[in-house]
């Protein structure tokens, strides 16, 4: 089963392929997503990276949380599910 990889502290110069290369060396990677600002087309700094199965993934957290990339040092941890948001602030 895959397993999704919040990936945070990225440079603005990250790409998702980028993003996939670096965690690809660990096993398949089946997505690499660097989140965009839609306002301002900038990266927000962070991504998920989605890994085919949970020992690869925790191999990839354990090697690539603290290490640097393109000049930032990235904050890897297993993805927690989204919170609920609430659309009716107006």
């Amino acid at each position: 089963m895959s397993q999704k990889i919040y990936v945070g502290n990225l440079g603005y110069s990250v790409t998702n392929q980028s993003l996939e290369n670096t965690f690809s060396q660990f096993g398949t990677v089946n997505s690499a997503k660097v989140i965009i600002d839609r306002d301002t087309d900038r990266s927000k700094g962070f991504g998920f990276v989605e890994m085919s199965n949970s020992s690869e993934a925790a191999s990839a957290i354990q090697a690539l949380n603290g290490s640097e990339l393109e000049g930032r040092q990235m904050n890897v941890s297993e993805a927690k599910p989204m919170a609920p948001r609430d659309n009716n602030r107006y």
